[in-house]
Order: structure tokens, then C-alpha cells, then sequence
């Protein structure tokens, strides 16, 4: 395992701690909100500090983007870091959301740990040595047909600009697939593409630690990931389409009538 991995998968772990700890008592928990349907407790704050400070002891040179703390430091290298994909899921007791780690390299992603604490799944990704669950390799679906495929998406929760084209998205997806699954957490979703739970996964408006790891994920599986009309700038944009490689042309030629100039850029 690369060394930049190995100390992912170690803060990956010691958020997981932190946040199982927390999950036996989420009705104590502080709870407030950044904005309208987006929200903060402080274990996401503790879980983010433990990552930061297994990092920043590796590497004290590199870039940090945190969901929490935000940016700090400039270098070629920068990590980027969710310490709790699926607070909402969390702070309701659904036991859907996952740590997401990935680090950065010149604009390309390097190393990804995403990590499921519930069921000790660990996801891991090197750029070119592949993707893995708990050390076993793994591969997208060898799925052909989107009439046959399971896709995973997020409904719009923050930012109602593009609902309009969402929904036209959601309900050819209805149509065409064999069903659509919103569990609450992208960085699993793009993991369960990674592994083959699901065939693809779409989003509008996500956050770069949402995507950052799952990215590397996918793409080291074998999976394709691009915006919504198949480019590269998804980790800018938010806007994001990642499945295997016979469904994403299917994927992107369902999504492309509903589409604004927005969401092409």
C-alpha cells in the first residue's frame, strides 16, 4: 500500500472511532445548521480534526480542503476530506454515511480511502494500482444494458436552481433503469458503483469532498466518471455522472434533453 494511503486508511479509521462512539448517544449530540437542509454536529468537527492531525504529522507540507475548516495551506498536493458523508443520515440514526479522504495531485487524485464505520468497509484506491474493499480487488459491473441497471442519485437539498431539470432527469431514469436508490451519502454511492452494487450514479450540485474519493474509486474499478455530458470539471462543478463504461453513453444521452446551459459547463 502506498504511504500516502496507509496514513489515509489510518485517519479514515480514527474518524470511524469517533463517530461510532457518538452514534450510541446521537440524541445528545449538538446539531446545527450551515443552511437550509445542510447541517454540522461536533462530530463532524472532532472527526475532521482527527484527520487533519494525522495528515498534517505525515505530511506538514500539503494543501487541506475540509468541509468543515475549508482551505488552508498551498502545494502541489492537497488533500481533500469529508469526516461525515451523510450527517442528515447520521443525526437520524440511519445508519447510511461514510469518512471520505482522497488526496490530490496537480488536479489529479492520487490516493482515496472512503470508509463505511457501520460495516467496517474500507475503500481504498491508488491511481493506477486499482480500487479495493477491505484488501480484496474490485470492479465495477459488467452491465450492458441500462433497462437492466440499478442507479444511485441525490435529490436536490440545498440549491433548488436546477430541480426543474432534476426531476425530468429522475423520471426518464424511473423509465429507463430498473430502479433509483437516494441513500444519502455520494461518497458510498460512488463506492457502490466502485463495487458493483450499483451500475451508476448521478448528482447536481455536490461538493468536491463528496466526490474527490469516490472519483478515484470508480475509475480505478473500471468505471467511467465525467459531468453530465460526459467531461472532465465534475469536481468543480458539483455535477456529476460516474458509472460503467456500456451504460454511460445510455446514462449520458438520458440526462441530455433535461439539461440547462448551466449544467453543460
Amino acid at each position: 500500500m502506498h504511504p500516502t494511503l496507509t496514513t489515509a486508511v489510518k485517519a479514515a479509521r480514527r474518524a470511524g472511532q469517533i463517530i461510532t462512539r457518538a452514534s450510541q448517544d446521537v440524541d445528545l449530540l449538538k446539531v446545527s445548521s450551515k443552511r437550509q437542509n445542510d447541517f454540522v454536529t461536533e462530530v463532524d468537527r472532532a472527526a475532521e480534526d482527527a484527520i487533519i492531525g494525522i495528515l498534517r504529522d505525515a505530511y506538514p507540507d500539503h494543501a487541506i480542503l475540509a468541509e468543515e475548516s475549508g482551505a488552508t495551506g498551498e502545494s502541489e498536493y492537497r488533500w481533500i476530506i469529508d469526516p461525515l458523508d451523510g450527517t442528515t443520515n447520521f443525526i437520524h440514526g440511519m445508519p447510511q454515511y461514510a469518512v471520505s479522504i482522497a488526496l490530490e495531485h496537480r488536479g489529479q487524485m492520487q490516493s482515496a480511502v472512503v470508509f463505511d464505520p457501520v460495516r467496517n468497509e474500507m475503500f481504498t484506491a491508488s491511481r493506477g494500482r486499482g480500487a479495493f474493499l477491505n484488501d480484496r480487488r474490485i470492479r465495477v459491473s459488467r452491465r450492458a444494458k441500462l433497462s437492466e441497471s440499478l442507479v444511485g442519485t441525490g435529490f436536490p437539498y440545498r440549491v433548488w436552481d436546477h430541480v426543474d431539470a432534476y426531476l425530468g432527469i429522475f423520471k426518464d431514469m424511473m423509465e429507463k433503469t430498473s430502479g433509483l436508490r437516494r441513500p444519502g451519502a455520494a461518497a458510498l454511492d460512488l463506492a457502490y458503483v466502485a463495487c458493483g452494487r450499483f451500475d451508476a450514479f448521478f448528482e447536481i450540485g455536490l461538493s468536491p469532498w463528496d466526490i474527490a474519493g469516490g472519483s478515484l474509486l470508480v475509475t480505478e474499478a473500471g468505471g467511467l466518471v465525467g459531468n453530465l455530458v460526459g467531461e472532465t470539471g465534475y469536481l468543480d462543478s458539483g455535477n456529476m455522472l460516474a458509472s460503467t463504461p456500456r451504460i454511460f453513453p445510455a446514462m449520458l444521452a438520458a440526462i441530455e434533453p433535461h439539461l440547462t446551459e448551466a449544467l453543460r459547463a
